[in-house]
């Protein structure tokens, strides 16, 4: 599994920084859209994503930075002749702007357009390769996190239980290794769910929308490799902006992550007034926060920074 930022900053863009995008990729191909910023097309015009690829756009929340470059985005998709469907997830809000904005500029596109609300997203297979939930925020309006998990893993034939049972070597085994039911000549099935065991953890990756209480990501974190947060601010600037903005510290999340003991925090959405260099104001000074804090690897995410989740576990900038 790997991922990419196409956009880091809240708010409005920086001149290193877009507004809010990210690209994550599955085990089986192509690739997935967490938010749309406007501009976020012209920042996969610099990576080697294609529009012809993508398989589904999460939305994470309403606010213009996460959503204003989806328009532009599916229009130019029709326009290099995009036919396979593509499926567009988050609030039901979502789709109102959509059907709008298709309706008052004229814009028809040449393949199939398909919505879930988050609500019915956990029923639905979004994505072949990956399990896809959502976990509800706190924020100005309603906020999601998308967790992403893999749905299969490598697996071997627990071989000690069947000798154990009486089932000898046979053709039955070989189903079994390839994931097939088999019958036995007196009978009986095996499921191959049941005789099979997984060689490692699926793995898990969670990306969160706007978000000013981090611990309604606790339990989902002690169970991911990867969380995703943003950090908008440092605890000093968020005490002095208030809680109007409803927006998380770096000291917050990072504080949250170390309870809930997440191997990898990668930090993101930071206000534009934060800068390379020294300083309160810097990135230098979020970074400290964070490491005050957690323990674990700690990435402060730029655009087009690539991250690879090994199947160890191990996350990695590539």
């Amino acid at each position: 599994m790997e991922f990419q930022f196409l956009g880091t900053s809240s708010g409005t863009p920086s001149k290193t920084r877009n507004v809010t995008g990210l690209a994550l990729r599955g085990p089986g191909g192509g690739w997935s859209l967490v938010d749309c910023g406007e501009g976020t097309q012209h920042r996969i015009l610099h990576t080697t994503l294609s529009l012809h690829d993508l398989r589904a756009v999460f939305v994470t929340h309403l606010h213009g930075d996460h959503c204003y470059g989806l328009p532009g985005l599916l229009a130019s998709a029709g326009m290099q002749n995009r036919t396979a469907p593509l499926t567009l997830v988050g609030p039901p809000p979502l789709w109102t702007f959509i059907e709008g904005v298709m309706a008052t500029t004229g814009l028809g596109l040449p393949y199939p357009l398909a919505f879930v609300p988050v609500a019915d997203l956990a029923a639905r297979t979004v994505l072949p390769d990956l399990a896809v939930d959502a976990i509800a925020l706190s924020h100005r309006m309603p906020s999601y996190a998308f967790r992403f998990t893999e749905r299969a893993v490598e697996r071997k034939l627990d071989t000690v239980r069947l000798r154990a049972a009486g089932i000898a070597p046979g053709p039955a085994w070989g189903e079994l290794q390839r994931g097939l039911d088999a019958v036995l000549d007196d009978g009986r099935v095996l499921r191959a769910h049941e005789w099979l065991l997984a060689l490692r953890k699926a793995r898990t990756i969670v990306v969160g929308g706007d978000n000013d209480d981090p611990d309604l990501l606790l339990e989902a974190a002690r169970t991911a490799d990867v969380l995703v947060h943003e950090a908008t601010y440092t605890e000093e600037v968020l005490r002095k902006v208030g809680p109007g903005p409803m927006h998380s510290s770096a000291l917050r999340v990072a504080r949250m992550a170390a309870r809930a003991g997440v191997p990898n925090l990668v930090l993101t959405h930071f206000s534009p007034r934060y800068q390379d260099g020294d300083g309160p104001l810097s990135m230098a000074a979020l970074e400290a926060e964070a490491r005050g804090m957690y323990g674990g690897q700690l990435f402060l995410a730029r655009d087009f920074d690539r991250y690879v989740l090994e199947r160890s576990g191990l996350l990695r900038a590539g």
